[in-house]
C-alpha cells in the first residue's frame, strides 16, 4: 500500500477531484499555502494499493497543468534591497509536486 500526497494549484483541484472520484480513488482534500509565492494550495492525501500508484499519478498528470503567470514581488521589509525587482515577473505555477510514501500498516474504523 502507498500513500501519495499530490500538492496542486487552486485552479486544478475540483478538476483532479471529479477525476481521482471517477476512477474510485479516495482521497482528502486540504488547503495549503505555498512559500514561495504564497499563493493558494491544495494538497490531496490518496491511500492506494501498489498496482494502483502509476493510475493514480498519471490522473494527477493529465489534470493538473503548468503555466506561465506574472507575479508581482514582495518588497524586502528590512532585507537586501541589491536583488529586489520592482516589476511583475512571469513565473512557471501549476503542475503538481507529488510524494509517494509506502505505508506499513492501514486501519480503517
Amino acid at each position: 500500500m502507498k500513500l501519495i500526497f499530490a500538492v496542486i494549484q487552486d485552479q486544478d483541484s475540483n478538476r483532479l477531484l471529479n477525476a481521482l472520484v471517477d476512477n474510485n480513488f479516495r482521497a482528502t482534500k486540504l488547503a495549503s499555502t505555498g512559500g514561495f509565492l504564497k499563493s493558494g494550495n491544495t494538497t490531496f492525501i490518496i491511500g492506494t494499493d501498489d498496482i494502483r500508484v502509476e493510475k493514480a499519478l498519471s490522473i494527477i498528470k493529465e489534470n493538473c497543468k503548468s503555466r506561465e503567470q506574472l507575479v508581482a514581488p514582495v518588497s524586502p521589509m528590512g532585507g537586501n534591497a541589491d536583488s529586489y525587482i520592482p516589476y511583475p515577473v512571469e513565473v512557471e505555477v501549476g503542475g503538481a509536486t507529488v510524494f509517494v510514501l509506502p505505508v506499513e500498516q492501514f486501519l480503517h474504523f
